[in-house]
């Protein structure tokens, strides 16, 4: 399954729970340890298990291998681990504070000067 069908895929099994405010970041010019980051929030502990679980499910049929999961038990913050991506289910609260967004947004490209700017 090509990249861009199994991200759409992960987001649409989020999507099935009510996860909101989901953001996929393209990663691949920043490390060589994944593609893409999907971040999700969750409004309770509850939901995020919900979220985690109905995403495992979904993958699986899709023929991914889940290759770890951490946070489950307190619901707060869940990764999942797909390979070449890797989903974060937060709590709004943990969302904000970890600012993963900020994160791994890419570098932002310096502005050119003008031939004759810098002799101004």
């Amino acid at each position: 399954m090509r990249l861009d069908k199994f991200a759409r895929a992960a987001v649409a099994a989020l999507e099935d729970i009510k996860g909101r405010d989901i953001v996929v970041l393209d990663v691949r010019q920043l490390t060589s340890l994944f593609d893409k980051i999907i971040i999700a929030s969750a409004d309770s502990a509850r939901q995020g298990k919900a979220l985690s679980r109905n995403l495992q499910e979904k993958m699986k049929a899709h023929g991914a291998r889940i290759r770890g999961v951490e946070g489950e038990r307190a619901g707060e913050w869940i990764l999942v681990d797909l390979g070449t991506i890797v989903v974060h289910i937060m709590q709004p609260a943990i969302r904000k504070h970890y600012n993963l967004e900020e994160l791994w947004a890419p570098p932002a490209r310096p502005r050119r000067r003008r031939a004759g700017a810098a002799a101004r």
